[in-house]
């Protein structure tokens, strides 16, 4: 059985950092694109970034020099690295499973999703 678990959300000021990690279980995605996602209040979700297999990385125009996305095969762990945060980055953050070689903006493109992990960034 597959399972996402991510970590490492919390409540940060504005301008903070906070370091995101999804845990894979059950099988290994050391050839899958790997991606986050991030949904807030009665919004729909939103793509954030996402790393394939070789280690190419995609990101939103919203978070491009601020957040780095990066993979740990070993250890079957995708990362967000998120700085300069903004409070408009408040959000439910997911992390998903392709079942590709390479990411995508899609949602409906994802096979596997995590639970997500509260951020919240006050101004």
């Amino acid at each position: 059985q597959v399972q996402l678990v991510e970590s490492g959300g919390g409540l940060v000021q504005a301008g903070g950092s906070l370091r995101l990690s999804c845990a894979a279980s059950g099988r290994t995605f050391s050839n899958n694109a790997m991606g986050w996602f991030r949904q807030a209040p009665g919004k729909e979700r939103e793509f954030v970034s996402a790393i394939s297999w070789s280690g190419s990385t995609d990101y939103a125009d919203s978070v491009k020099g601020r957040f780095i996305i990066s993979r740990d095969n070993a250890k079957n762990t995708v990362y967000l690295q998120m700085n300069s945060l903004k409070p408009e980055d408040t959000a439910v953050y997911y992390c998903a499973v392709r079942t590709s070689l390479y990411g995508s903006s899609r949602p409906s493109e994802y096979k596997y999703w995590g639970q997500g992990t509260q951020v919240t960034v006050s101004s």
